[in-house]
This record gives C-alpha cells, structure tokens and sequence, in this order.
C-alpha cells in the first residue's frame, strides 16, 4: 500500500490550512462521562485546570512553532496571573523550537504515570533528521507547583516512524490506569496502544499494535467510552478518503486490551460523549457530514446526532438528531453555521445529568459572519433535549468582548469545573479573534455553571498579549487540552 495521505479534517488542521497552508494532522477527540472520572487537575489542588494551544503563535523567530499556555482553576475561574507559557524552547522541553512544528495543536491531559497528578501529552510536528522521525509527544509532568517543562520527556519511537497522529486517551483492559492510541510506528495500517502506567522516561508498561486501516484511508476522529456498560472503556475510530466519509470501527475493550476485531460505526466529523440519560452506558455524541461529503463542513449548517449505549455499543437504533431547528434550541439552521464544529461534555447545573456544548463557529451574530457560539444542549432521563437550551457569544450581555465577523467564537470546548463549586463551566476558544492590530490572535471565555446551567455573570477572558506571549497569528485557542474535535476553519 502506498502511503497514506494525512487526514486534515480536525478543527486545528482545517484551522491552520484555511490561514497558514499547514496541511497536519490534530489528534482524536477525547471526552470524558460527565461524572468527571477523569480530573484536569495538574497541580493537586482540587481545582480543575486547563491547557490552551496557539499552534500558529511565532515563537524565536520560527513561523507557526507554536506554545501552550497553562491555567490553574481557583474560585475566581481562569486567572492569566496564574498562566504558564511553555514552547519548545521552555527549559526541559525536548528539543527546540522551529518552523511549522504548531507545538500543541493536539493535547491529552491525563494522569499518566499514576501519582494522582494530571500530566499533559503535547503533540508537535517536528522532525529528527538523526533518526529520520516525524512528530513527536511531549509529556509534562503535573508537579504540585504547577506544569513546567521540569523532567519533561518525548515518548519513545522507532526509527523512521511518524508519530503524534490520532492521539486518543482511555482505560482500555480497565487496570485503572491511563493509556494511549496514537500513530507511533513505520506501517501505516497500524496504530500503538501504549498501556499505562508510563514512567518517568516516558516508557509505556506494555505496548500492543492494531491494524487501524484495511484500506486507504485515514482518521479524522475519535472518541473513548465504555459504551458496552461493561467498566472498560472502549475506543471509537472513524475515517474519511478524499472527500467522503468511510464510516468508523468500535474497538471493544477487554481485560487483556483493545479487541482487535471491531464492530463497524457510522461516519462522525466530531465526537464527544457522556451518558447523558444515566443509564450506565456512554453515549456517543457526533457531528454528521453533510450527505458523507467531508468538503462541505464549511458551508454546513450543521447536525448533532447521538447513538444511545447499549449492551452491543452505541445503539444503532436508538439515536436522537439534534439541529438548530429543533424544538427549544437557540437560533436558526443557516449555511455556514457549522453547528457541532465542536463538541464537549460535563454537568453545568449539577443535577446528575451531563450536558453537550456544542460548538456553532460559523453563527453569524447580526451582521458579522462566523462571529460564532456555543449551544448548551442540556441531559435528563430521556437524554439530550432542546428544552432549556442555552447560546452564548460575545454580543450576550455579561460575556466579556464584542462579536466581530471572523472570531469563530466556539472554535474550541471544554466543560470543566475550574470555579471548584461543584457545577463545571464552559470554557470555549476563538482562534479567531483580533487583538487590535493583532490578527488571528485568539482569546478564551470562561463562563461559570450554574443551577440553570452556563451564566455570563462573572465570566472572563483572555488572550496571549494579556499573558506576554506570542500573539501574532498565533490561533490562540484553536484546541484545549482534551478538545480536539472538527470542523472549524479560520478564514
């Protein structure tokens, strides 16, 4: 088989080719069960904590180097005070900073070496010449004084491998330690699993390999859950050729790994799942391609669809499309709107059920195209509805900035208790956001849970010059760490 052709169809890819004619490849998706089981908490303090990407930020003079940022939860929510700024460059960090490597444009925040510490997997696309690899995963410790690029390690690959691509976390045989998906090799039908716990060196306990394609193809997306209601999560691939879907496999989990024969799904651009309805079974969340056409996600107004779990996996039969022309949902089903560009997960109210933000870039709020925002789509007994349904964006009262045509406000997701109150908060992206004369810099939101769900009350922002990072071009907030969906493209 010859080589495959990356896969561009995840936000950060589209993002960086749309503006910087980058063609990379962004990592799968990863969301966790509303319940939390997975804390972003990389300094120990209870509070959850974020890692925002700028893949195209210059960085020592290298165009798109890119650095990610670090922001520690308190009471107050996302502080810039309290923000770390780490490159290639930082000290500690392997390797160096250079010329389209777009450090960040994928993240996994995961305790991986089993201390209680959530530790952050940085994807690059750096190249070694000494051992002919392409890409690379950093991991950064989480330390109780905060992530730094103290002890901070590559993950280690043969010679002449490509890796980072499709980098997926998830408990896959259930040993109550995190492993790792991701193209680490020189076949390309096949992708690792690098079983936890990871040591210090970087080094996975065991390693198994799956045959991923049987046909020439490639991922676009992914998602981990136990959608079988079995305890082990399970890992959903999903893939595109040119400019049509090709469907999705489900990898059961079992005690010994990842099954390597998997049960076929249906196409997803985007993913994100939680067991909205709390029957005990994770549910999967997706955003269709329009009639299977993965080049029309631009002009799409864009549809929500949820496969229910069941005792065999997401159920193919009991599934619920969501649009915004559904009863209860805010705005309108428009060209262009992409709703569901981005998706995530986690309980803002606080009542036991898990909610969908979904991300709606190209919106058009008034007159300013692709302005963009964010749909909370809430979770009870019967799943997801449209009643009570929420929007948000920068023209909403109390939501810091002003909208303007462009920002791709939603372009990035998460669902985090950062405030530490018990009800997560949406924090969303919009890579692209001008700061005065700074173009595509980008900028973050933080809006606080509530007992209603998301509020503009107390919600703040803040981009890289309010941090003195690079900020020209630098696509702030293009990916979250654990956010790292499809469909966003920065004009």
């Amino acid at each position: 088989m010859g080589i495959r052709r990356p896969a561009i169809s995840t936000a950060v890819a589209a993002a960086l080719i749309g503006s910087l004619g980058v063609p990379i490849v962004a990592g799968g998706a990863f969301a966790a069960d509303g319940a939390a089981t997975v804390r972003e908490d990389f300094d120990g303090d209870g509070y959850q904590d974020v890692a925002v990407a700028a893949p195209g930020a210059k960085v020592g003079g290298h165009e798109r180097a890119g650095h990610i940022t670090v922001s520690y939860g308190s009471a107050r929510g996302l502080d810039p005070a309290r923000t770390t700024v780490i490159t290639q460059d930082t000290t500690g960090v392997p390797g160096a900073s250079g010329d389209n490597q777009v450090f960040g444009y994928a993240m996994i925040s995961r305790d991986l070496d089993g201390d209680g510490l959530t530790d952050l997997a940085v994807v690059a696309r750096d190249y070694r010449p000494d051992d002919n690899v392409n890409g690379s995963v950093t991991v950064l410790w989480g330390r109780e004084t905060g992530i730094s690029g103290q002890g901070a390690v590559r993950i280690g690959a043969p010679a002449n491998a490509e890796v980072g691509d499709d980098l997926t976390a998830g408990d896959f045989d259930a040993d109550g330690h995190t492993d790792l998906f991701l193209r680490n090799g020189t076949d390309y039908d096949y992708h690792d699993v690098l079983y936890g716990p990871f040591n210090r060196s970087g080094a996975p306990a065991r390693e198994q390999q799956v045959k991923v394609y049987s046909t020439d193809n490639s991922i676009n997306s992914t998602a981990t859950g136990d959608f079988n209601g079995d305890g082990i999560e399970d890992l959903a691939t999903f893939y595109v050729y040119e400019n049509h879907a090709e469907g999705g496999k489900l990898w059961l989990g079992t005690k010994t790994g990842l099954s390597t024969v998997p049960q076929r799904l249906n196409s997803s651009a985007s993913t994100a799942v939680a067991d909205f309805d709390h029957d005990g079974y994770a549910d999967l969340a997706t955003r269709i391609f329009p009639n299977g056409d993965t080049e029309g996600t631009e002009e799409d107004p864009g549809t929500v669809k949820i496969y229910y779990g069941s005792p065999t996996g997401p159920s193919q039969t009991r599934t619920q499309t969501i649009t915004q022309s559904t009863a209860g949902v805010p705005g309108a089903s428009e060209k262009g709107d992409q709703f569901g560009g981005r998706l995530a997960t986690g309980d803002a109210n606080a009542d036991g059920y898990p909610d969908l933000a979904v991300g709606v870039p190209g919106e058009a709020i008034g007159s300013k195209a692709k302005a963009g925002a964010v749909v909370l789509l809430k979770g009870g007994k019967n799943g997801l509805t449209g009643t009570g349904a929420q929007a948000f964006h920068q023209d909403t009262e109390g939501v810091p900035g002003v909208a303007e045509s462009g920002d791709l406000f939603g372009g990035s997701l998460r669902v985090l208790d950062m405030t530490g109150d018990g009800k997560a908060d949406l924090i969303t992206g919009a890579p692209g956001e001008n700061l005065g004369s700074v173009v595509n810099g980008g900028a973050v939101w933080l809006l606080r849970g509530s007992a209603s769900g998301a509020t503009a009350s107390q919600s703040v922002a803040y981009n890289p010059v309010d941090i003195g990072a690079p900020a020209a071009q630098a696509l702030f907030g293009a990916n979250l760490s654990n956010d790292n969906g499809s469909g966003t493209v920065i004009p």
